[in-house]
């Protein structure tokens, strides 16, 4: 048994050193992902949720399951909860393109190719989309996702390929012609991944 199965037990069990346990050991992959999801602003109090929520139903968690999936994918719905309730900001993309001065030009094409990312990330089929936030957002190894996931080191990367060219053709379907940036954002995550 791994010790993420052991801490998931003891959560079971209503052991409350458990849960200070997976703050220490988790806390800071898991506000390094929810940073990435939602924001340093509202990082903290996902992951409090999600310590919450892990905490009221330990009981229901599977020691046959990775419990660092179990504890990510409770993390990512508190995430998508929170996104959720924000009041509708939305800004047109081309009006922040066509933001004046150079760092305002900067700055606007990088947000707006980050909406475009996030908004074809959502589009993903959900073990695919799963792949890439723990390697890009939780910065974890493709072993590292494999042992999470409790899927076979090669479902981590054929997940990671697919899903890098799926995002990258979704990304340049939304540009049209000018999709030579979604290369440049989007690469296979390979090599160095695997340590």
């Amino acid at each position: 048994m791994d010790p993420g199965q052991v801490l998931g037990a003891r959560l079971a069990l209503r052991d409350e050193c458990a849960l200070e346990d997976v703050y220490t050991a988790y806390g800071p992959a898991l506000l390094t992902y929810l940073r990435r999801l939602v924001g340093p602003d509202d990082a903290e109090d996902v992951l409090q949720r999600t310590l919450l929520d892990a905490w009221c139903s330990a009981g229901r968690y599977e020691p046959r399951r990775t419990f660092t999936g179990w504890l990510f994918t409770i993390a990512h719905h508190r995430a998508v909860d929170t996104i959720r309730r924000r009041p509708d900001t939305a800004v047109d993309v081309d009006s922040v393109r066509g933001l004046v001065g150079e760092d305002g030009r900067e700055t606007a094409a990088r947000h707006a190719d980050a909406a475009e990312v996030r908004s074809a990330l959502a589009r993903l089929p959900e073990h695919e989309r799963t792949v890439l936030e723990l390697a890009y957002f939780a910065d974890l190894t493709q072993r590292e996702i494999a042992v999470s996931l409790d899927v076979p080191l090669g479902t981590v990367k054929a997940r990671a390929t697919r899903g890098t060219r799926r995002l990258g053709d979704l990304i340049a379907g939304g540009r049209g012609p000018d999709a030579e940036m979604s290369s440049r954002i989007v690469q296979p995550v390979t090599g160095s991944a695997t340590k």
